[in-house]
């Protein structure tokens, strides 16, 4: 399940990209395959990267024939240990909500992502993350959970002001909105509540087959009630 747009990234042979915070590798994994390029993914959690690992060992390997390759780390956002530079294109899904300073993680991003790169991002949407805050306490207030509501146009000034330029926007995944409010609304049976099993099968099965009704059902939601705001950076210069 990408939140990120592949296309919009105009990946080709022989550049860097990293996937900022990949968690359990959903992006990295999909750059790896997208084209013969150096593919980095970093996070804070162990057993998240590890949980990368362990899928691109199950996913066949073709770096023999192609020139593809990957790399993992534990890393701080806020301290990232590559040089000034060194990137092409940044992906960071779903992570800023959780940094207290997120400010200083995207001037990380600035100092890695060459003039003319891209920077892909995404945070959830603050009306529907609103309600998922109203509905459920714990959703938020937990170690690792999300530690504000995003605006989006606040964002989008604050990325501007670390030296790029705003390229587009979208939103995503309007068919999980709903998912994650159930989910708060039953907060103390997430996890074997009989209609959150039930919608997760479905969101499984609309990932992995992709029919058509839901494509356009995805299509007319995201605009709506979209999980998740989708925005695309420039790389200009220093802020």
């Amino acid at each position: 399940m990408h939140t990120i747009e592949f296309e919009r990234l105009q990946l080709k042979d022989g550049l860097c990209v990293l996937d900022l915070g990949c968690g359990e590798g959903r992006h990295v994994h999909g750059l790896y395959y997208a084209a013969d390029m150096v593919c980095l993914g970093m996070d804070l959690s162990l057993e998240d990267v590890l949980h990368t690992r362990n899928g691109f060992d199950t996913f066949p390997d073709f770096s023999d024939d192609r020139g593809q390759s990957y790399g993992l780390a534990c890393a701080d956002a806020l301290a990232l240990p590559l040089p000034d530079a060194c990137l092409d294109r940044v992906i960071c899904s779903e992570v800023l909500e959780h940094l207290p300073d997120y400010k200083t993680a995207l001037g990380e991003i600035a100092r890695l992502t060459k003039v003319g790169g891209i920077f892909a991002m995404s945070v959830p949407r603050a009306w529907p993350e609103k309600i998922c805050w109203q509905l459920s306490e714990e959703y938020h207030n937990t170690p690792g959970g999300h530690v504000r509501i995003f605006d989006a146009a606040q964002l989008r000034a604050d990325i501007e002001r670390a030296g790029f330029r705003f390229t587009a926007k979208h939103y995503a995944h309007g068919l999980h909105a709903p998912y994650w409010w159930l989910k708060c609304l039953l907060w103390q049976r997430r996890d074997d509540h009989p209609l959150i099993r039930a919608y997760q099968r479905f969101l499984e099965w609309d990932i992995l087959a992709r029919p058509w009704l839901t494509r356009f059902m995805e299509a007319i939601a995201a605009p709506l009630c979209g999980k998740s705001v989708v925005m695309y950076f420039e790389r200009v210069g220093d802020p």
